[in-house]
This record gives C-alpha cells, sequence and structure tokens, in this order.
C-alpha cells in the first residue's frame, strides 16, 4: 500500500512546482516595485542562509553523537529530518518572497485577480511542504519497514523548526516592533513608510517568521503526527501504513480545494471554501479506504481542525465581538488596550481546549489510543491547504507593503489592504491548527514514551511495570517543571524580542535625526537588517538548548517517571500558553486595522496610539512566543523516547 502515498507526494511536489511558475510567470511590478522586492528577497534570503548555517553545525554535532551512541540509522535519520525540513522552510520562502510583488502587481486589475496570485502562491508552499513529509515519511519506512527506526526523522525534523519559529520570530517581531515603535508612534508616520529604515527588515521578517517559520513548524508536525500514528498503531497491531495513507488521501483533495478558492464577497468566504472542500472530499475519500471506528476517529479530527478554525476566527476577526471590544477599550489609553487583550486572550483558551479534550474523549472511546492518533493524523492531513491559507498572510502583507512603498494608486493599496486584514485572520487561525494538532500529536508521543519506558525496564530485567500516576510525588514534580520550562521558553523568547527590537528602535532613532523626515538624507535599510539578523541568530541558542536538555536532565536526575511527568506537565501548559499567546497577539492586531478603518476616530487619533501599543506587545505573542511552543512540546517527547534506554539505564533515582 506504500504506492499510493509514494504517488501522492511526488504528485503534490510536482503541483507545487506547476504553481510556482505559473505565479512566476505573471505580470511583473513597475521598477520601484521589483527594487523594493528584491531588497526584501535579499534580506530574506541572507538571514535564512546564515541561519542554516549556525543550525547545522548544532544538527552535524547531534547527528554524530546520535549515530555514535544510538544506532547508525537514527543518526542518518536525524539529518535526514532536518535537511528536509531545513527545505521546507527554504522552498517555502522562496515563492513568498516573489509572489508579494506579483499580487501587488495583479492588484492593479482588481481583487479576484490578485487574491488567485496570492492564494496560488500559498499553495506552492503548502502542497511543497505536505508532498515533501509523505515522501520523507514513506521514503524511509520502504528502507527500513519499521516506524521506531523513524524516530530520527521526527527529531532533525523537531529540532530545526524549533530553530526556524524561535529565530524567524524573534527576527520579524523585532524589526516589526522596532519599525512601529518610532515611526507609527514617535514619528507619526504610516506603515511601510519608505523613509523608516526598518521597512525592509520588517518585511523580510514576515516571510522568515510566518512562511519559513511555518513551513518548517508544520512540515515537523505533519512527520512527528504521522509517525506517533504508526508507532501506537505497531505498538497495537495495527498496519503502520494506514496513517500515510490517510495523508495521501488527503494530498489530492487539498489540490482540488486550492482551486475551490475564488474570489467573492468575501475574501474569507472564498479562503474556507477552499479549507470546507478539502475536509469533505478528505472524508468522502476516508470512508472507502478506513473501517469501522477507524474511519470515525478520523472524521474526528477533521471535526476539531473546523472547530479550531471558526473558534479563533470568533476571536480575531474584526467582525466579531472580542475584537472590537479591544478597540473600544482603546480609545482610554494603552492600559485598558492591554487589559482588554489579555482578558480576550484568557478567554479564548476555554472553547479551543474543550474541542480538543472532547476530541481526545470521541476518539479514545471509538479506538483508544490508536484513535487518538488517527484523529490527529486527520488534523494534519490538511497540512496543504493550511499551509496554503497561511502562507497568503505574509504575501499580502508585503503585497500591501511593495503598494504603499512604490506609492501606488489608493485603489490598489485598497485591494492589497482588504487581502492583508483577512491575511491577519488566516494566520491567527492557522497557527490555532498548528498549536491543537501540536498538542494532540504529543500526546500520542508520550504514549509511545510510556510504552518504550517499561520496555526498556524488561530489557534490563525490571519486570515491574510502571504507571505515571497524580499521586506519585515524582510525577507531581515532572508535572511542575515541565511548567516551568514552557515559562521559561516563552520569557527568553519574548525577552530576545525586546533586545532586537532595541536596536532597532536606536538605529531608527539615529537615522531620523539625520533628516531622514525632511528629505536632507536616504534611509539605510541594510543596517536594520543586519540588527536584527546578529540578533536572532544569538539569542535563539538559549531556548534550543533549554528544549533539548530539560528532558535528558529531568530524566538522569529524577528518573523516567518525573520525566513522564514532565511531559505531561510541558503538553498541558504550552497548550494553553500558545492559545493565549496567538489569540490575544490576533486580537490586538485586527483592532488596531479596525481603528485605521475609522473607528473611535480612526488613524492618528488616541485610540489609535493606544492600539498601536497593544498590537506591538501583541506581535511577538502571537508571532514569536507563542507558535514557537509546538515544536518545544513535541522535541521534548521525541528527545524523550529516543534516549529512554540511556534514561533507564543510568537514571539516578
Amino acid at each position: 500500500m506504500l504506492e499510493l502515498p509514494f504517488a501522492a507526494s511526488v504528485l503534490a511536489i510536482a503541483f507545487s512546482g506547476f504553481l510556482a511558475r505559473n505565479v512566476l510567470l505573471r505580470e511583473r511590478g513597475n521598477d520601484k516595485m521589483e527594487e523594493i522586492a528584491a531588497a526584501i528577497r535579499v534580506g530574506a534570503n541572507t538571514y535564512l542562509k546564515r541561519q542554516y548555517k549556525t543550525v547545522a553545525v548544532f544538527a552535524a554535532a547531534i547527528a554524530v553523537l546520535l549515530a555514535a551512541f544510538i544506532s547508525i540509522p537514527t543518526g542518518i535519520t536525524f539529518a535526514a529530518g532536518a535537511v528536509l525540513s531545513a527545505l521546507a522552510g527554504y522552498v517555502g520562502m522562496q515563492i513568498s518572497v516573489r509572489a508579494n510583488v506579483k499580487t501587488a502587481a495583479a492588484a492593479k486589475h482588481g481583487l479576484a485577480r490578485a487574491l488567485d496570485t496570492a492564494v496560488k502562491g500559498g499553495a506552492v508552499t503548502g502542497m511543497f511542504v505536505a508532498g515533501l513529509a509523505l515522501l520523507g515519511l514513506t521514503s524511509f519506512y520502504y528502507i527500513y519497514n519499521d516506524p521506531f527506526m523513524l524516530i530520527g526523522l521526527g527529531f532533525g525534523a523537531s529540532l530545526i523548526s524549533l530553530f526556524a519559529r524561535v529565530g524567524g520570530g524573534i527576527y520579524t517581531k523585532a524589526a516589526d516592533v522596532g519599525a512601529d515603535l518610532v515611526g507609527k508612534i514617535e514619528a507619526g508616520i504610516p506603515e511601510d513608510d519608505p523613509r523608516n529604515p526598518a521597512v525592509i527588515a520588517d518585511n523580510v521578517g514576515d516571510n522568515v517568521g510566518d512562511c519559513a517559520g511555518m513551513a518548517a513548524d508544520l512540515f515537523e508536525t505533519y512527520v512527528v503526527s504521522a509517525l506517533g500514528a504508526m508507532l501506537i498503531g505497531s505498538l497495537l497491531g495495527f498496519s503502520a501504513e494506514t496513517p500515510l495513507i490517510i495523508g495521501a488521501v488527503a494530498l489530492a483533495a487539498s489540490v482540488i480545494g486550492v482551486y475551490a478558492i475564488r474570489g467573492g464577497k468575501s475574501i474569507m468566504g472564498a479562503l474556507y471554501r477552499g479549507l470546507f472542500t478539502s475536509v469533505i472530499l478528505s472524508a468522502i475519500i476516508l470512508y472507502f479506504v478506513l473501517e469501522g471506528n477507524i474511519f470515525y476517529s478520523s472524521l474526528v479530527g477533521l471535526g476539531i481542525s473546523v472547530l479550531l478554525f471558526a473558534v479563533t476566527e470568533y476571536y480575531t476577526s474584526e467582525k466579531h465581538a472580542p475584537v472590537r471590544y479591544i478597540a473600544e477599550s482603546s480609545r482610554s489609553g494603552p492600559a485598558t488596550t492591554m487589559i482588554a487583550g489579555l482578558a480576550v486572550g484568557m478567554q479564548s483558551v476555554a472553547l479551543p481546549a474543550l474541542i480538543v479534550a472532547g476530541g481526545i474523549l470521541v476518539s479514545y472511546y471509538l479506538a483508544g489510543i490508536y484513535g487518538v492518533a488517527v484523529a490527529v493524523m486527520a488534523m494534519l492531513s490538511l497540512t496543504g491547504i493550511v499551509i496554503t491559507m497561511d502562507a497568503y498572510g505574509p504575501i499580502t502583507d508585503n503585497a500591501g507593503g511593495i503598494a504603499e512603498m512604490s506609492k501606488l494608486d489608493k485603489n490598489i493599496r485598497e485591494v492589497t489592504d482588504a487581502l492583508d486584514a483577512v491575511g491577519n485572520t488566516t494566520k491567527a487561525v492557522t497557527k490555532a491548527f498548528a498549536i491543537g494538532s501540536a498538542a494532540l500529536a504529543a500526546l500520542t508521543l508520550f504514549a509511545t514514551y510510556v510504552s518504550e519506558v517499561n520496555s526498556a525496564r524488561a530489557s534490563a530485567g525490571i519486570t515491574e511495570i510502571i504507571s505515571f500516576k497524580i499521586d506519585d510525588p515524582f510525577v507531581l514534580a515532572g508535572l511542575m517543571i515541565g511548567g516551568i520550562v514552557t515559562f521559561l521558553f516563552s520569557a527568553m523568547t519574548m525577552a530576545a524580542v525586546g533586545k532586537a527590537a532595541y536596536g532597532v528602535v536606536e538605529e531608527v532613532r539615529a537615522q531620523f535625526k539625520m533628516g531622514i523626515l525632511k528629505g536632507k538624507a536616504k534611509p539605510d535599510y541594510s543596517r536594520c537588517v543586519d540588527i536584527v539578523t546578529t540578533s536572532a541568530l544569538k539569542e535563539m541558542a538559549l531556548p534550543g538548548i533549554l528544549s533539548v536538555a530539560s528532558p535528558l536532565l529531568v530524566g538522569i536526575l529524577l528518573g523516567p517517571v518525573a520525566l513522564g511527568g514532565l511531559l505531561m506537565g510541558s503538553i498541558v501548559t504550552g497548550f494553553l500558553m500558545a492559545i493565549l499567546m496567538t489569540t490575544a497577539g490576533g486580537a490586538w492586531d485586527n483592532a488596531k486595522k479596525y481603528i485605521e478603518k475609522g473607528a473611535f476616530g480612526g488613524k492618528g487619533s488616541d485610540a489609535h496610539k493606544a492600539a498601536v501599543v497593544g498590537d506591538t506587545v501583541g506581535d511577538p505573542f502571537k508571532d514569536t512566543s507563542g507558535p514557537a511552543i509546538n515544536p518545544l512540546i513535541k522535541v521534548m517527547n521525541v528527545i524523550a523516547i529516543i534516549f529512554v534506554h540511556v534514561i533507564v539505564t543510568f537514571s539516578l533515582v
């Protein structure tokens, strides 16, 4: 049955190439537009190359250690997972930094053509990432015929994803915060004003964070989710190929879903049409592929995806009460803006948590822990269409910036603004999808870890089977430490954005003093690009070390039971914290945009200035710390599985 996922993955990658050619052959912009797009492209490539060079040294050392102390196949698959994850991010960004100017040029001909260009550009990334993930899994499973030999693949993908999310998130938000604090608040100039020295760095950041980062993130989540389902299935006597078949089916459905996205009265409605088409077609085909309760478990996963999208849109779209409540609160200043945004973020955790909890219970009732694993894989099988919607965001954001900096007609900017406003919501809902699927994937990995602990103990001659009971003091200690790791990790990434943004603020202020705003000097964009690049690469190291070291230290010092508690604690706190951060950040952002459309005094009003402060705080929430928690919890679970025999053998407890 491996022929089906192999064929589907190859066709998806080929379809991605077809779409890329289609987008690249579309109308080019004028010379000024092309000049700005080239500057964004050069900045993005410079950062990504430096990031990969930095991470490659770390990854190569780990691959050698795994090959030496665990097994050669583990070292090989780790290296492959790292390379494929990096490739997913790189290719995704390459089309994003080219589709932006194509979208701006298409906006001259109206909303429908611009939407089609942005969607097709996003679909290049979506189809390539999903196809590459399925191809990697299928190929290595064909080689080794044992899912446990593929754990290194998940570790490599998770580690690169972690650095891509952290480094890219620090870059994009440091540039964004620095540009907004001095440009919008202090100087009172519009967003994407070409006089702002940080404007190119800001546009670069959209690509390295939201496009390359999300591509690596969901590539890794796809691989880890499928791997978790394959591991659980093999332990319980199910076919390890079933998750790959689910992925193949949904890939085909996602291709049709891309073409279902057509311009109409509602941009968000058009994007949802593509999503629902993919969901419905996947469900229909899976009916003929899966049997009994396994099929119904897959429907649970598809249902969780749809519900998470709906709830997140409610909390982050300007059409609904939460965002308008934040906007209205901005009339009395930044303090009430912050209070309202945090309240919305905290409230937004409830429904997603209940949806995920309900999904766990229903799928477990249907087919045990394997039912949960199948539900997760069904969610992640939608990766192609989900990344299409996510990559649409940075493409349209950049298109608006290019239109503004090129001083295109007002009607063109109105088109790009409309696309960008929806892009903020799509980025929020796809982050919720990534967070929910990450939490469920981590649960299936945890179940594998529990099984592997007892297997390792049996190999060491220990016949007593251990369980992870809540009244065990080591489990309780692990739970607390797991929660601590989540908060420390979030603090590190938030602080890193603050440090990098400070450097941008100082640089922009210094350049403004040279008379840029009065036309006496020209902005030096490269200085800000260099500042955030250097800071991002420096600051991503410590969060990465925390994620790798914490499970190993707890396992060795406190034993496998405490490590199990740590994994559970990080999953629960990580899921809730990530939802809070990404939703609050998205709500602050769209509250600002709602005011900019004319509500409560519009641009330049006191309410607008307060909303900009809220958006500035929300930026690292939604684009750095929140999304980076996804790979954090999976990295720790995968490390626990890989090193379980070492931990059981050498733990001090």
